[in-house]
């Protein structure tokens, strides 16, 4: 399951981990006009844990997760 919001500054999509055990705690990411954020609570160090994508990571991230084994160049 996830939801999706649109806030005023970015789209917040949230992740929840349904069905079989183990589960993960939910994924936020959060996409501004020049980052995306990606967070998850760490039981294990009681924290957020936090990371930073470029609009153009984002892109290529979404690109490979289609692609076969290789490397790849992003267009300009």
């Amino acid at each position: 399951m996830f939801t999706i919001e649109h806030e005023f500054d970015a789209t917040v999509i949230t992740l929840v981990d349904e069905g079989i055990t183990p589960l993960r705690e939910d994924v936020t990411l959060s996409a501004f006009d020049t980052m995306i954020t990606l967070e998850q609570w760490d039981a294990e160090t009681d924290s957020v844990r936090k990371i930073t994508l470029s609009p153009n990571q984002l892109r290529d991230l979404a690109a490979a997760l289609n692609l076969p084994e290789g490397i790849y160049h992003s267009a300009p």
